[in-house]
């Protein structure tokens, strides 16, 4: 199987060959929110070299992302990284077979950073543009060092979306279902914020989750969609019971096994959605991907489900979080991509 692309500065087709025959590499930037990143990824698996800069410790003082100073922090670093991974990989930007950077979903001023890097390297060393989906780029994350190869259904957990996805190919994805109202990740940081967690509200809710005990509370899960989700009302529950208990308990509030419990609820909820749409399908193979990926609770509960026959994968822990090398895979790998030196960025999933 080739892709077939076309350098900026003239009519020649460069093939991408994606059977592994021939060494393709990809130069990748990820700019689409809090980190600048760059990676170099041979044929869609092999990392030769991942940076990340993330901004973090900025933004926690504002208790989350605020993009026009994300959007400052990419233009202050993204050449900084640049370099830093060109170095560590010890290639030059001539022996690169294209380049590629993530174009939307996300920050519109981030994504421009990041994008108009990408296209200026391909214009200047005439190699072809790759414009990738951030979602698609996720599910790719997969594919990095590891033996998974199409059909499978994807949890894609994220702080902006949460999504089922049947992978019949490297080239077809399906949304099955999705989140009605917030995401994972939002939910996450909200109901962090009941308890008083700083930014980022997820990871550290996780870490707060592992020390109590899951059985503690009743947390009711939303009835929708056979592969939909809904996460206001468990948002709206934890309100509830949150303002309950300090009522009752005061100073004395079992915060971990509140959060244990709220954390039990929502991965299983996640969990069963997802095996329930590859038992439908007849899949035995489910990977998860994004962000949320990473949470202890959602890997735990994915790879039990190797007990019960099916293969599982899950994205290395650097792989789950933003990064370009998943941006770098979904270049090598998939067909629905932008290759024209127009292309624009978008916020919104399309």
């Amino acid at each position: 199987m080739e892709k077939i692309l076309k350098k900026p500065f003239d009519d020649v087709e460069v093939k991408i060959s994606t059977d592994g025959q021939d060494k393709n590499i990809i130069f990748a930037i990820e700019s689409s929110c809090d980190e600048s990143a760059c990676a170099i990824v041979e044929n869609g698996r092999k990392v030769i070299a991942n940076v990340v800069a993330t901004q973090i410790p900025i933004h926690q003082k504002y208790g989350g992302v605020i993009p026009e100073v994300a959007a400052r922090e990419h233009l202050e670093t993204i050449n900084v990284v640049i370099e830093e991974c060109f170095q560590k990989a010890n290639l030059k930007p001539q022996e690169i077979t294209a380049f590629a950077s993530t174009v939307g979903p996300g920050l519109v001023g981030c994504l421009l950073v990041g994008m108009n890097a990408a296209k200026t390297l391909s214009l200047v060393y005439n190699k072809p543009f790759i414009g990738i989906n951030h979602l698609k780029a996720h599910v790719c994350a997969n594919y990095i060092d590891s033996d998974l190869e199409p059909p499978f259904v994807c949890l894609l957990v994220s702080g902006g979306h949460t999504q089922i996805i049947k992978v019949d190919s490297y080239e077809k994805q399906e949304i099955l279902g999705e989140t009605l109202d917030d995401a994972i990740g939002e939910t996450y940081d909200k109901v962090a914020r009941l308890f008083g967690i700083p930014y980022p509200g997820g990871p550290n809710l996780d870490k707060l989750a592992q020390k109590g005990n899951s059985d503690a509370f009743f947390i009711p899960k939303a009835k929708v969609g056979e592969f939909d989700f809904s996460f206001s009302g468990i948002k709206t529950h934890m309100l509830k019971l949150m303002h309950t208990l300090k009522e009752q308990r005061a100073d004395d509030i079992p915060v971990e096994d509140v959060a244990a419990s709220f954390q039990k609820a929502v991965c299983e909820y996640l969990i069963q959605k997802t095996k329930h749409a590859a038992d439908i399908l007849g899949y035995k193979t489910l990977a998860v991907a994004g962000g949320v990926a990473a949470n202890s609770q959602i890997r735990k509960l994915m790879s039990d489900l190797q007990n019960e026959g099916y293969k599982t994968y899950a994205p290395v822990m650097r792989y789950c979080t933003d990064n370009a090398a998943m941006v770098a895979s979904a270049a090598y790998f998939l067909k629905d991509v932008y290759t024209d030196l127009d292309t624009e960025v978008f916020s919104r999933a399309i």
